[in-house]
């Protein structure tokens, strides 16, 4: 199998530092999106996520402004707009996303100012183009224990509260009923939500965190019902499409045009795109099986006429 791989990779990929930092961080990343993005899914929030990515944007600006690494930036600038969010918003997903939106607009004002004073005192750095792109080659290593750590913080909040926000997630009414702190428990899961897109930004960009956080949830719930099985498959297709898109970025330095080579985040979100086309093809080939066993649409079977026995034998 190594032998396939060193055949398959350009030299160098495995004894790289940055390839190290990249896999490492991009895995943190790819598996806490899976746990906390299958709850996205569930709740209807997708696009807060997305509007989180959003004004990650931000964040890394202001990172960048200050000489602080992007992670605290997108982390720091997340966590209060999630934070808001939670304090604006409304159980009923109309008011979540009204707050989101507000929240969104005013983060997005602020990044176009702190983009402004980049491209004013550091005008060499290429910040705009890490932060809502991504460069994962470009991550310190000093950044992988953080990561993981932060990753871990977010896992936990989940699976200490799963049930919970199982039940707040179908039916906030009646976990409300049931004595559950409803507000309490969307503000732990928007904390953990906040971690999730600062890696899943400084992986792919804050632009694309959204595909990272709902892309791989998306294609496991086609195939599981069971949410946690789902949350599984879901981790194991977003590490697949991070490492894979991070090979595929290695090995595009010797593409056209030789020397520059792709970035990892088109590499990641077209993986994703596919896995999420592919997860529908079992439905598919099922219900197709099902609908030949049927007989077509609209027709159901012959049945003799009333009052008549089939002819049986000669």
């Amino acid at each position: 199998m190594k032998a396939v791989a060193h055949a398959l990779l350009e030299p160098g990929f495995f004894s790289s530092s940055q390839v190290h930092v990249a896999v490492a961080v991009g895995a943190a990343a790819a598996v806490v999106a899976a746990a906390v993005g299958s709850f996205a899914v569930l709740r209807g929030q997708s696009f807060a996520g997305e509007a989180l990515g959003d004004i990650g944007a931000t964040g890394g600006a202001g990172a960048f402004l200050v000489g602080v690494g992007p992670l605290w930036g997108f982390l720091a600038m997340g966590s209060a707009a999630a934070a808001v969010m939670e304090l604006v918003g409304i159980q009923r997903a109309r008011g979540r996303d009204l707050a989101t939106g507000i929240v969104l607009a005013v983060g997005l004002g602020l990044a176009a100012l702190f983009f402004s004073l980049d491209a004013t005192y550091h005008p060499t750095t290429g910040a705009t183009q890490t932060i809502l792109f991504g460069s994962i080659f470009a991550v310190p290593g000093s950044t992988v224990a953080p990561a993981i750590a932060l990753g871990a913080l977010a896992l936990a909040i989940v699976v200490a509260l799963h049930r919970p926000l199982l039940l707040v997630s179908a039916s906030p009414e009646l976990a409300a009923a049931r004595g559950l702190p409803v507000r309490a428990l969307g503000a732990a899961y928007l904390l953990a939500l906040a971690v999730s897109v600062a890696l899943a930004a400084l992986t792919i960009g804050t632009i694309l965190s959204t595909a990272l956080l709902v892309g791989p949830p998306a294609a496991a719930m086609r195939l599981s019902a069971r949410p946690v099985r789902a949350m599984v498959i879901a981790a194991l297709l977003g590490v697949g499409a991070v490492w894979l898109g991070i090979a595929l970025s290695w090995d595009s330095f010797y593409w056209p045009p030789s020397g520059h080579g792709w970035p990892v985040s088109f590499f990641v979100v077209a993986l994703v795109v596919v896995f999420y086309g592919l997860a529908a093809l079992p439905r598919a080939w099922r219900s197709r099986r099902c609908g030949q066993r049927h007989g077509a649409p609209g027709q159901p079977p012959t049945m003799p006429a009333r009052g008549r026995r089939p002819a049986v034998g000669g």
